[in-house]
């Protein structure tokens, strides 16, 4: 056997090197990034730093990258940094209020927001602060006393704050709401705090969505993302740009959806992410200054593969990160003048190099509705037409989240075609990166349009004499996990087996237990007990799944994380009782220090491990 007849395990899935890149360096000469590997022994990931000549060469191994790049916490002039810290502002634990009980291990909560994603409300806050750029130098709280988080959890960083380009005030990130406001809304607003007058004002106060990731142009333009509708957190993602006291919106008229931005040097435009058609592709918009001019959106690259990061420049070439279902991440530079590809960085190449890799298509399949939608097929390694395949259905989770070409160490495609399955990942209802229209019609129809979305692309490729419809089974997580659950109550005998992972079962409890109540609020379209809302009533009765349980006979593995607070516990427990007391052959795989995701490498490897157990002894 040759080498290249290897195929990708789940033990060398978890010691490929993850990159992330950190930027380029001051001189301009360099690319600066991190390697994080998992080691199963140790059950951590352990992290090196390097650089790389930005037009490509030998990587060197450096102890401290912040040495070789640009702080964008140091203010322009030099006199100030920037940093964050949590600052403790209220009573919730029990020693707080009773300090002579300090063994008592209760916590007392007058609001919601008291959890968030997979971590407890303990009262404490995050917040920027700017002090002389010297180490005795005191600090100063821009947001003292508030009770308002920046950077914003759970995901924010310090990409959340920055400083102007005159050094004289600092713009920061924040969603000022508190308690139950904050739970049911998304909006958060871009606000700018003057450093001679410690006043802060709101730079967005006009719009009600979501206003994130501020960034400044070499000539002193502000732009940021920007989705309109409160407690929509889906919403159309929008570059908005101020210029001399005028916003223009230069994505308004273009039916798509932002995932990040860069300025170009010269400040004309403005390259971003964007799905579209399965992939995420790099676009340019012109920024027309305060013409009349419409923005054009141009799409700039092609190809099987997703744009996950927007690094910098170099000349006329553009830095990024690219992956696709058979490449975990690595750093490219892509030649806008010559339309050209030059890797950088090789981080996984020799291990890719010695194995047989997976073929990923695109089929197009007509839906019950007359329309035409995009089905990622992904075929083994060695895929031999003449032989029949098991065939897994992925259901994608979000419900908004795309459905690209993207490498995952969890839901790894690769993997799962080098175990000799088909999978088949349609982008139904709800998928970005086909029309704005597309993406958005899942919101209040969960159980509707969707469900015969998925059906449609498994019944599509069952025609195919390589797909054995006798082994079909059918997976997902989140919002997939919904599909599984729904799906065992309606699929008239098509699956075999299902495997749900962190799903929700039961849209009542689901409401009365998740964190995010606008999540549940927008897509449902309302409360349980707004009796006379027919929109929230489906939700809770025609697309519940919990309703559709006498119906399931199919083996299901469940699986769930202790600390996932977006889809709690009960919704798992739930799902495995009922399958257990109708006597379904079923399990529960429960990870209690995992959130929504599986992050330790050793319980990534049980996941892994059980995953394809189940699978070989059900399907």
């Amino acid at each position: 056997m040759t080498m290249t007849q290897n195929k990708m395990t789940a033990d060398l899935l978890w010691q490929l090197g993850r990159i992330t890149a950190l930027g380029i360096s001051k001189d301009k000469k360099n690319i600066v990034y991190k390697v994080n590997t998992p080691s199963i022994e140790e059950n951590k990931q352990n992290t090196k730093h390097y650089f790389i000549p930005i037009d490509g060469g030998k990587p060197s191994e450096i102890e401290d990258p912040n040495t070789i790049l640009t702080n964008k916490n140091l203010s322009p002039d030099g006199k100030y940094l920037l940093s964050h810290q949590e600052v403790k502002l209220q009573n919730v634990l029990g020693k707080d209020f009773y300090p002579e009980l300090e063994k008592a291990e209760v916590q007392i909560y007058d609001s919601l927001n008291y959890r968030h994603w997979d971590t407890w409300n303990e009262g404490k806050f995050n917040h920027v602060f700017y002090k002389e750029n010297k180490d005795d130098a005191p600090q100063t709280d821009i947001m003292e006393n508030e009770l308002f988080d920046c950077p914003q959890k759970p995901f924010g960083g310090d990409e959340d704050y920055i400083w102007s380009p005159d050094g004289k005030s600092i713009l920061y990130v924040s969603k000022k709401k508190f308690g139950t406001e904050y739970a049911i809304s998304t909006n958060s607003n871009i606000f700018q705090y003057d450093l001679e007058t410690a006043k802060t004002i709101n730079l967005t106060e006009d719009n009600l969505g979501y206003d994130v990731a501020p960034q400044f142009s070499a000539s002193g333009i502000l732009a940021w993302l920007q989705m309109q509708r409160d407690g929509y957190e889906a919403d159309k993602n929008d570059i908005i740009v101020s210029s001399q006291g005028i916003k223009i919106n230069l994505t308004a008229h273009w039916d798509g959806t932002v995932d990040s931005f860069l300025w170009s040097e010269d400040s004309q435009k403005i390259y971003f992410i964007a799905p579209i058609d399965g992939t995420k592709q790099l676009f340019e918009v012109h920024f027309p200054e305060l013409t009349k001019t419409q923005p054009q959106v141009q799409q700039i690259t092609d190809g099987y593969f997703d744009i996950v990061k927007l690094i910098g420049f170099n000349d006329n070439k553009i830095i990024v990160a690219r992956e696709d279902t058979n490449y975990a991440a690595e750093i490219f530079s892509y030649d806008l003048v010559e339309k050209n590809w030059q890797q950088l960085t090789n981080i996984n190449t020799e291990t890719y190099q010695s194995l047989a890799l997976s073929n990923a298509e695109k089929r197009y399949v007509t839906t019950t509705d007359g329309k035409k939608m995009l089905v990622w097929v992904i075929f083994p390694p060695n895929f031999d037409a003449s032989k029949k395949y098991p065939t897994l259905l992925y259901c994608q989770g979000g419900p908004q989240s795309a459905l690209t070409q993207f490498y995952s160490y969890r839901w790894n495609f690769q993997l799962m075609a080098a175990n000799d399955y088909i999978i088949v990942a349609p982008n139904r209802r709800g998928m970005p990166g086909h029309g704005v229209e597309w993406n958005e019609q899942i919101s209040k129809d969960w159980g509707g349009q969707v469900m015969d979305d998925y059906l449609s692309a498994i019944d599509d490729i069952s025609h195919e004499p390589y797909v054995d419809t006798n082994r079909l089974g059918c997976i997902g997580a989140s919002y997939g996990g919904y599909s599984v659950f729904y799906l065992a109550g309606i699929h008239r005998n098509r699956f075999k087996t299902f495997i749900a992972h962190d799903g929700v079962f039961n849209t009542k409890s689901m409401f009365g237990t998740t964190e995010e109540i606008f999540f549940n609020n927008w897509d449902f379209g309302g409360a349980y007990w707004e009796k006379d809302n027919a929109v929230a009533q489906k939700a809770y009765n025609e697309f519940n799944p919990m309703n559709f349980v006498e119906k399931w006979n199919t083996p299901i593995l469940i699986i769930q994380g202790g600390k996932d607070f977006r889809v709690p516990i009960g919704q798992a427990q739930e799902a495995f009782q009922a399958a257990q007391l109708r006597r379904i052959k079923s399990r529960f795989l429960y990870f209690p220090e995992e959130n929504h995701w599986v992050l330790n490498p050793q319980n990534a490897q049980v996941w892994q491990r059980e995953f394809f157990k189940w699978l070989k002894e059900t399907l």
